[in-house]
């Protein structure tokens, strides 16, 4: 336990990493059927915007969290406002490479402002916990623990308003059958909004988490937006449980591989198990083939 405990603790911990940035990209597909190249952009935000709360207004961490929140849920409903529904309007044959374009150029632009604004410079994040706490045999960081209780926090708030609130059904309705769903007197455009500022929201809070054990940097997204596709692929686009599923046990088996063959190897092992899975499953391990009837 002396070795696999606190290996364990860091597999476990990026899982929760990834499940949270996961999450938010893996509702915007399942909900619009987009890719959203900005998401790492919005985590980035969410980062620095919980340091400037802290530590240029002075407020609390908990507060400094709210305020990553905010910045996510305010570029998330941007995005929609400016971007997506515009193209979605002008080119709906073409807007799932439309909008991919599009959102890759906001990054960019997003990630050159934080530049400029910031520098680049790094910083330590202030909303993080100091100290060690001992589970049984096992000594974990505290920051570790509200890490992995953060994330199983939003991810239940996420399963339960998609599942108990009037907005979730929405949500889903529009998912599995967009003109049924308008039909029946669900504005798809609202829902539209609804989900791309939640999954911003969750981004930026995500990104308060990552800069907590690294450090805060205009290219913090970047890393997490990758694994957090590897993760979608993995289980099978749109679908969250399968994502959030994938997510933990990935991690776990490329904490273990950085352990015993070195940190180099994680990265390369992730895309080994990518291409095996597309070769024995093209739709993900939790996805189903589309049979389209001409």
């Amino acid at each position: 336990m002396d070795i696999i405990g606190p290996v364990l603790v860091a597999g476990l911990t990026t899982g929760a990493l990834y499940a949270l940035a996961t999450l938010g990209l893996s509702l915007v597909w399942g909900a619009l059927g987009m890719l959203n190249m900005a998401h790492g952009a919005m985590l980035t935000l969410g980062g620095y915007a919980a340091f400037s709360a802290v530590r240029t207004l002075g407020l609390p961490p908990a507060l400094g969290v709210v305020a990553a929140a905010a910045a996510g849920v305010a570029a998330g409903a941007l995005i929609h406002l400016l971007v997506a529904s515009p193209l979605a309007r002008r080119s709906p044959e073409t807007f799932q490479t439309t909008i991919m374009i599009a959102t890759f150029g906001v990054a960019i632009a997003l990630e050159n402002a934080i530049l400029t604004v910031y520098g680049g410079q790094p910083f330590g994040q202030p909303v993080a916990l100091r100290g060690f706490a001992r589970v049984g045999p096992v000594t974990a960081p505290w920051q570790n623990l509200l890490i992995m209780g953060v994330a199983l926090a939003l991810m239940g708030a996420v399963a339960l308003y998609l599942t108990r609130t009037r907005g979730g059904r929405a949500i889903r309705a529009v998912s599995q059958n967009r003109e049924a769903a308008e039909l029946l007197g669900v504005s798809s455009q609202g829902v539209y909004l609804r989900v791309l500022a939640l999954s911003g929201g969750l981004a930026g809070v995500c990104g308060v988490m990552v800069s907590s054990i690294t450090q805060l940097s205009p290219t913090l997204g970047g890393d997490p937006m990758l694994k957090a596709f590897i993760m979608c692929v993995v289980a099978g686009l749109g679908n969250i449980p399968g994502a959030i599923a994938a997510s933990f046990g990935l991690a776990i088996v490329e904490a273990f591989v950085q352990y015993l063959a070195g940190a180099r190897w994680g990265f390369p092992t992730l895309l080994a198990i990518v291409i095996l899975v597309l070769v024995w499953r093209p739709n993900g391990l939790f996805g189903r083939a589309q049979v389209q009837r001409l």
